[in-house]
């Protein structure tokens, strides 16, 4: 229990425990108090809401902006006569977004390579045929032999894990500039099994072998995927952009948006649109103007900065391997570090298994997984107030904790306080029936004080304009999957969502419930304990060429 003998561990678990002892105890001991609590909460968390909304309206412009201009350097490309493939590019109009000058000046940015892309793709007992056509999205981008190295980030635990590496190394031989295959030891002292343990073993000997063949270190710029991600190449000419623009790209850290449409339509409606509304947090964090924002899933820094942080932590409580490292960076550099957002979505794929139950429990699993990250909020606090971040602007530490703190507090309490906050004190305050009455009326603030009375009517009306910024978000999000299946992933209307999917929205509160609140305030009171969580990767399928199902189940 020696963890918990710092304060700032303390901050996880009692937020959610005393949100849910406030709903039955506010309005029996301390109703005053209680009130004004609630009415700052719920002020404090619409106006975060409202924020959120435009935020991720301008990311979904910048977003359909970005893919327009990919478009048409496409389509200037095959009229140049210089055409790289066969498929139809959809030509775009956007003489409203920029100048001749600038889309030439953003042409010369996509034909001049100067880095060299190492892509860590881990994976512990994936589909072979879900890491071929991962690597296989990344072998097809035009400079990939020349300036792609590819990390085949494997699990020593994984009963035939290198003979599985060989057969893909083999398989894209030709396809790559250089491959490179590590296997990552089970029985490292101090580790915790994990995505993050594995890709600091795969940068750190990975990008080692690449530097012995002959590459400058400050060339290479690691991206970490998932072994389902389906990384296009204007993500790759984005990130070379904004290290070219940059002051400084050795403290820089590229993050796109996610995003769930390669087999959305094959998973129940709950699974659906707990990831929409999880996509649609992301993007929303990428509008952040002092470059606050933390990464999801796949990311882009360079080796110098990787190298100068150390890498990648390892331990337990560097679960959550992208927002950790995003931190790490952070206060490793003094707050030097910053977030280019990319604006250019990664397809992913949602948890998937063969029925209906099993599927929703898999992505209760995911979800769990997901909230351990709380452990940064402890991380966070701590680096915050200690004297060596004394030379990081109070303003910006407090911006770093506020970002943690709303990314994890606020699963872990909005959900028990909107859902029965109101209701609840309306059972004790004001009872259906006289016998049931815990409270005199005398001792009733809202009967006996017209400024409680005014205060507790402001409170039920907030309560009712809540659900309005997920209302926006997800009238954004529905225009915003549209335009990037069929501007960008060139899918049919068919193959899209359709006015029909709305329908789907209807399981938001149970989704919200379940792969949300319940998790997140498990997560947070586990902390409480001293225990290491296993890691557990939720069953996934892939559909193969022979449109048979490769079922995997991992532990990691």
């Amino acid at each position: 229990m020696s963890r918990l003998l710092s304060p700032s561990e303390w901050v996880a678990p009692l937020v959610p425990i005393a949100s849910l002892a406030v709903l039955p105890l506010g309005p029996l001991f301390f109703p005053r108090t209680y009130l004004v609590v609630l009415f700052l909460y719920f002020t404090v968390f619409l106006y975060t809401q409202v924020n959120h909304v435009c935020k991720f309206f301008l990311t979904s412009r910048k977003i359909r902006m970005t893919i327009r201009k990919w478009n048409k350097r496409l389509d200037k490309t095959i009229t140049g006569g210089n055409k790289k493939q066969d498929t139809e590019i959809i030509k775009h109009s956007s003489s409203d977004d920029e100048t001749l000058e600038d889309v030439e000046e953003k042409l010369q940015y996509y034909q001049d390579t100067h880095y060299f892309h190492a892509f860590i793709v881990p994976n512990y007992a994936e589909p072979e045929g879900l890491l071929k056509d991962t690597i296989e999205r990344i072998a097809s981008h035009s400079t990939a032999q020349s300036h792609y190295g590819l990390i085949l980030a494997m699990e020593q635990s994984e009963p035939g894990w290198e003979a599985k590496a060989r057969r893909l190394q083999s398989y894209f031989s030709d396809r790559f500039a250089h491959i490179v295959i590590t296997g990552h030891p089970s029985d490292i002292p101090g580790e915790s099994r994990g995505k993050g343990s594995n890709v600091a073993y795969a940068a750190r000997h990975g990008c080692q072998e690449l530097v012995d063949q002959g590459i400058d270190r400050r060339r290479i710029i690691i991206t970490v995927s998932d072994s389902d991600s389906a990384i296009p190449e204007l993500y790759i000419r984005e990130v070379e952009e904004a290290l070219n623009k940059a002051e400084d790209p050795y403290h820089l850290l590229c993050a796109p948006p996610i995003f769930f449409s390669r087999n959305c339509f094959d998973v129940p409606a709950a699974v659906r649109v707990t990831d929409i509304t999880w996509s649609a947090m992301v993007m929303s964090n990428l509008s952040n103007s002092r470059g606050m924002c933390i990464p999801c899933s796949n990311y882009s820094l360079s080796m110098v900065l990787a190298d100068k942080v150390g890498y990648w932590d390892t331990d337990a409580d560097a679960v959550g391997e992208d927002m950790h490292m995003w931190l790490k960076c952070f206060w490793k550099t003094q707050g030097q570090v910053r977030t280019a957002p990319i604006y250019v979505p990664i397809n992913l794929t949602n948890v998937q298994t063969e029925s209906y139950l099993s599927n929703v429990s898999a992505r209760y699993v995911q979800a769990k997984r997901h909230y351990n990250g709380v452990a940064d909020v402890a991380y966070t606090l701590k680096n915050a107030f200690q004297s060596s971040s004394s030379s990081i602007s109070l303003f910006e530490r407090l911006k770093v904790c506020f970002i943690i703190l709303e990314a994890h507090m606020v699963p872990a309490t909005s959900g028990w306080l909107m859902f029965a906050a109101v209701p609840l004190m309306q059972f004790i305050l004001f009872p259906p029936f006289a016998s049931l009455a815990l409270i005199a009326p005398s001792d009733n603030p809202i009967l006996t004080s017209e400024f409680f009375g005014h205060l507790w009517s402001l409170i039920r009306i907030i309560t009712l304009c809540l659900p309005l910024p997920l209302f926006g978000t997800l009238a954004v999000y529905e225009q915003l999957h549209r335009a990037i299946d069929r501007e960008f992933l060139f899918k049919s209307k068919q193959e899209s969502r359709k006015w029909s999917n709305l329908i789907d929205y209807v399981n938001l509160p149970v989704a919200a419930w379940l792969f949300m609140t319940l998790p997140s305030t498990l997560a947070c009171v586990k902390r409480l304990l001293n225990r290491q969580e296993k890691y557990i990767t939720s069953e996934k399928l892939f559909r193969g060429d022979n449109n048979g199902l490769i079922v995997s189940s991992s532990n990691a």
